[in-house]
This record gives structure tokens, sequence and C-alpha cells, in this order.
């Protein structure tokens, strides 16, 4: 009995798949996965089309409305509501998502996504604007949280962060798309309105495809629905897998549910490996922010305006090759993020970061202080997709998939939605200061603060990011035991709990 228990809990470990290489799964392997990643990936595409089609609606809406026009912080209201409804989204989301499950948060993300698409559509005047803006940004945070979280608790260990960063590269085609369209629509009567109410349509279509997809079987687990979370395994897994996943998910549970079962939901903070593991996630998620991502992504036709081309659509086709830079650099990370490792591709992404920010900070400090040539503005577009270029690989979907990783099933929900609303935090105090830092100190020297912030990010994952690349859940979270209580005082590992 205990012979057999400790063969099949092996599972639960990172060389399982070295002893038994034929129970490997690929991308192209099983079909049913691929399908529920993209369909639970439409939260991301409308979290990243919603994020981006502001950059140019933004810019016609000031056409309509001419006290936006001669307000900078109206403008950035208008930008930063999406965020800051997204950080009440993703700090509900992560407490639904423990609750009543995945597909209940992404429901109520759709919901949102559509009522305030219409708001927008229709909106008379800027108030009914900020309004809607803020029911798309409540989805935006559900979906922020929900969708990849989903997504790491249907894929097998060996394919997870790039499955997860299948939905990086949804976001990040949300962009681009919405870049697609804001240039296509330059010329439609009421071009913002179209802009911004077309994403209703995605969100309805989500919503009926909720219907068909199974809830995660981890969860489902969790709820004690045992019958119900095999049988969404089983679409997954092939025998003899199937059996040896059940086996680990019964055993870590029950791990699980002994360490917490005196820790209330509302104090889940004090336990320390919980804290030591939420402050590598929440790092990270904010130095994504505050390294400037927002700023780019929201304010590209704005800067390159500042950089010297100054009518719209010049500023809308340069921000679109921006932004399809940013979708090709995410299906990079996609391949390299379970090859090269987590740690690794962040390193040579604030690495790469921080190059081009200082060609970025040095071309607009140069055109800011009066030299009117144009090589400038171009060695600032070029910055600027260098940026992309080296940001979307490894800060882009890394952040994310980590935090899919590293906290216990019981609480993941809610130390998730904790972390991606620091996220929303910092792209809320990006967002809504930039144009005033700009106004007060000049384009390039802002740029330079951004600077100094990703040489502090790559301080900060040297010395507290731990490598998860391949390793099973029930691995990393001993990682974290490791760390807040030291090696000699670590809960045994599992296989060894299980032989004794």
């Amino acid at each position: 009995m205990v012979a057999d228990m400790c063969i099949s809990i092996k599972v639960g470990n990172s060389d399982y798949l070295e002893k038994h290489p034929e129970h490997r799964i690929s991308f192209s392997q099983n079909f049913y996965i691929i399908g529920v990643t993209f369909a639970a990936g439409i939260g991301g595409l409308l979290f990243g089309y919603d994020t981006g089609v502001i950059s140019g609606a933004l810019l016609y809406i000031k056409d309509d409305f001419e006290v936006v026009k001669n307000s900078s912080f109206l403008q950035e209201l208008i930008v930063a509501m999406a965020l800051i409804g997204a950080i009440f989204g993703a700090a509900i989301g992560g407490y639904i998502n423990d609750s009543l499950g995945r597909k209940a948060a992404t429901i109520v993300a759709d919901i949102c996504f559509a009522v305030g698409s219409l708001l927008i559509a229709v909106a008379p005047n800027p108030t009914l604007i900020i309004v809607g803006r803020f029911f798309v940004g409540l989805g935006v945070g559900f979906a922020s949280v929900t969708a990849p979280m989903y997504i790491a608790e249907v894929s097998p260990f060996e394919i997870r962060g790039g499955l997860v960063s299948v939905n990086c590269l949804m976001i990040t085609t949300g962009q681009f798309l919405s870049f697609v369209i804001n240039y296509g629509l330059t010329r439609v009567p009421g071009t913002w309105r179209w802009m911004l109410g077309i994403a209703g349509t995605p969100a309805v279509i989500q919503l009926v495809l909720m219907v068909f997809l199974p809830e995660s079987p981890r969860w489902l687990y969790l709820k004690n629905r045992k019958e119900e979370a095999t049988n969404v395994l089983s679409r997954t897994y092939p025998s003899p897998r199937l059996e040896d996943e059940i086996d680990i998910l019964e055993a870590h549970m029950e791990q699980e549910q002994k360490d917490k079962v005196k820790v209330k939901y509302s104090d889940v903070f004090k336990l320390k490996e919980i804290r030591v593991a939420f402050i590598c996630g929440a790092g990270l998620q904010a130095f994504q922010q505050l390294t400037g991502i927002s700023v780019i992504m929201y304010y590209s036709p704005t800067i390159i305006q500042l950089a010297g081309f100054k009518s719209n659509e010049s500023a809308l086709f340069l921000s679109l090759i921006v932004s399809a830079i940013n979708a090709g650099g995410t299906i990079i990370g996609i391949y390299l993020i379970d090859i090269v490792g987590r740690k690794k591709l962040t390193l040579s992404s604030l690495i790469g970061v921080v190059g081009s920010l200082i060609l970025l900070s040095a071309s607009c400090y140069v055109k800011g202080h009066g030299n009117p040539s144009l090589v400038y503005g171009w060695l600032a577009v070029a910055g600027l997709a260098l940026y992309i270029i080296f940001f979307a690989p490894g800060m882009g979907p890394v952040p994310w998939a980590v935090n899919t990783e590293i906290y216990p099933e019981e609480f993941r929900g809610i130390c998730g939605g904790m972390s991606a609303t620091i996220n929303w935090v910092g792209s809320v105090i990006m967002s809504i200061s930039f144009l005033s830092f700009v106004d007060a100190i000049g384009l390039g020297e802002s740029f330079m603060i951004l600077l100094a912030i990703a040489c502090v990010a790559i301080i900060f994952v040297i010395f507290y990011m731990p490598e998860t690349k391949g390793l099973t859940f029930e691995e990393v979270s001993n990682i974290w035991k490791e760390k807040a209580y030291g090696k000699d005082k670590n809960i045994e590992s599992m296989v060894e709990t299980a032989s004794t």
C-alpha cells in the first residue's frame, strides 16, 4: 500500500517525467487544453483591447469635447478610470474565484465588459464615458485574475508557463487589434464611440462559451466535488497519468487542509510562507507597471506626437507598429518561458528595458531642449520599439505566470487578486501621473525616472525571485516554506511523508 502510494505520488515532482517520459504532454497532443486556453483567453483579449484602445480614442474624444481637450487631468482620468475599476475588480475577483469558482468570475467579468462598452458607445458627455470606463475596468480586473489562474489549473505542469503566457498573447493581441481598429476607424463618423463600444462583442461570445467550459479541477477538488474534478482531469490526462494526478492532488489537498485548518480566510497573510510568496508575486506585478509599460501602451500616440510626428494618423500608425511588436514579442515569450525559465527571462528582459530607456530618455531630452531635428524623433520611436521588444517576452508574461504558481490552492484566488490589485494600483499611478510629470519636468526626464526604477527591479529579481520552471504546484509550495522557515525547519516533502 505504502509502496503504491510512493509510486503515484512522484507525479508531484518535476523528475516524474524523466522517469516516465511517455506521460509527457505537448502543446500539439491535446487540443482540448488549447481550446480551453483560448476560450478563457478571450478575457485577456478584452483586457488588452480595453486598455489599449483608449490611447487612440482619446485623440478623438478631445476633438468632440472641448473640456477634455483643455484638461490634462480629464484626459488622465478617462484613461485611468478603467484602471481604478480594475483595482476593485481584481480585489473582488480574488474572493469570487475562491468562493464561487473561476467560471462565475469570468461570467461577471463578461457582464461588466458588455455594460461598460454599451455605456461608452452612447455617452452624451465625458461623465458617462468615465462611468463606462469604470465598468470596463471591473471586467479587466476580474479577467486579469481569473484567466491566467484558470489556465494554470487546467494545464500540465510541463507546459503551464507557455499556456499561461498564451493569455498574455491574447492581451497583446487585444492591444494590437485596438490599434488596428483605431487606425481603420480614423475617418468613420463617431470614431471613438465605435472604438470603445465594439469591445462588447467578444464579451458576449465568451459569455456563451462559458456555458460549455468546465470548472477548474483544482477548485472542484478543493470544494470536495471530486467526481466532477476527475471528469475534468480525464479530458487533460490519459491513463495512467490521470490516476497519478488524482493521487497527488488528493494528498496535496489533505496536507493543505491540515496546514491551514486553523487559519481564517481573513488571516491568510499571518502565514509566513504566504507572506514571503506574496512579496515576490506582488513585487513582480508592481515592477511590471512601474517600469513603464502602461505609459508606453496608453500614451504611445501622445509620446510620438511629442517626439515630432504631429498628425493623428501618423501617431496611430507608428503606435500600431509598436503594438504589433508587442504581440510578436509575447509569442517569443511563450516559447522561452518553459525553456529558459522565468528568472533568466525576466532578467534579460529588464536589462533590455534599461538599454531602451536610456535611448528613449536621451532622445526625448535632446528633442525637448530645443533640437528640432526629426532624427531624434525617429530615435525616440526606435526606443519605444526596443522597449517593447525586450519587455514583451519577459516582463510581460512572467509576473502573471509566477502569480498563478506560488500560492496554495485554498488561497490562490485571494492572493492572486491582491497581487493583481498591486499591478493595477501601479498602472493607475503611472497613467494618471505621466502627462503631469511631462508638463512639470519634461518627457526625457520622465523616462529617466522609469530607467531608475528598472534598475531597482533588476536587483529585486536577482535577490528575491526563485526559479519555478518545470516545477509542480507542490514543489513551488515547498520553496516558500523553505524560504520562510529555513531548510532545517522545512516541512517534509510529500514523497518523504508518504513513505514513512
